[in-house]
């Protein structure tokens, strides 16, 4: 984040920024503070513009207003960096631990943090493509391949509108690496998976958001040690409901998944990325 203005809760010195001794400075109105690094997650609590706040480590999640960091409170909570006083774009804590933000114990950076092109092609045949943000089928903003607008006109977006469908492509593969990396957080050690399978997997989590795949069924099953095919079979398919209808189009989706998740592949590519 950048610094616009030096509140009560700075102190200069030597050209570097002190936060106060109580923490850095929320500088929104009113700010959410999630379960998770990114704004799929719920909110536990909120900050109000002035309070100050402890930084336990900082992650990366869900970019906001082009800064992907994500500060740990020391209420257990996450706050987008964009909306604390901390003097820099960078780092001011230590980076948390890999299980910080979804309770797997494997995300240590080996998993391939991008998908293969059968998998993009999937998403981005899945979503359809939107040159300027409009309404989903459920009303959602969003605009690319099924980019959700996190401000209004998704004025977050770093490409000219009209989108072409290169830029949408290339605003595609920003998005995934938040997604590959909540699945990586929320997997144990106990799935092996391909790049087939985890590529049909971030197509499921790019689809239904990293909060709701992080309590799925499907996702405890995998880290029981249950077959990967067998509970991509059974468990991917019950994804097919929206704005509290069935829509073809998940279950056409659905079934694309499954299908690319059971295509054999040599390529690992969770936990390891080979």
């Amino acid at each position: 984040m950048k610094i616009t203005a030096i509140t009560a809760a700075a102190v200069l010195v030597i050209g570097s920024f002190i936060p106060s001794a109580s923490g850095y400075s929320i500088k929104g109105d009113v700010v959410n503070c999630r379960s998770g690094p990114g704004t799929s997650y719920g909110v536990k609590k909120t900050y109000k513009k002035g309070q100050n706040v402890s930084i336990s480590c900082q992650t990366t999640g869900t970019s906001v207003s082009g800064n992907n960091i994500w500060d740990k409170t020391g209420d257990g909570c996450y706050v987008a960096d964009y909306y604390v006083y901390t003097g820099t774009n960078g780092y001011v804590a230590k980076k948390c631990g890999s299980t910080s933000g979804g309770g797997g114990s494997s995300s240590s950076g080996s998993y391939c943090k991008k998908i293969n092109s059968a998998g993009v092609n999937l998403i981005a045949k899945s979503e359809g493509f939107v040159s300027r943000p409009k309404p989903d089928p459920i009303g959602l903003p969003t605009v690319g391949y099924g980019h959700l607008c996190q401000k209004k006109n998704c004025a977050e977006v770093k490409y000219k509108f009209p989108l072409t469908t290169t830029t949408g492509k290339q605003l595609l593969s920003d998005d995934l690496p938040k997604y590959t990396k909540c699945l990586a957080g929320y997997l144990n050690s106990k799935p092996k998976l391909n790049d087939n399978q985890w590529a049909a997997l971030t197509s499921w989590v790019f689809n239904v958001g990293c909060g709701n795949a992080k309590t799925s069924t499907l996702v405890k099953r995998l880290n029981k040690g249950d077959n990967p095919n067998t509970v991509a079979a059974q468990e991917l398919p019950k994804w097919r409901m929206a704005g509290g209808r069935v829509l073809q189009g998940l279950v056409t989706r659905r079934a694309a998944e499954v299908k690319l998740f059971k295509t054999a592949s040599s390529k690992q590519a969770y936990p390891k990325c080979s």
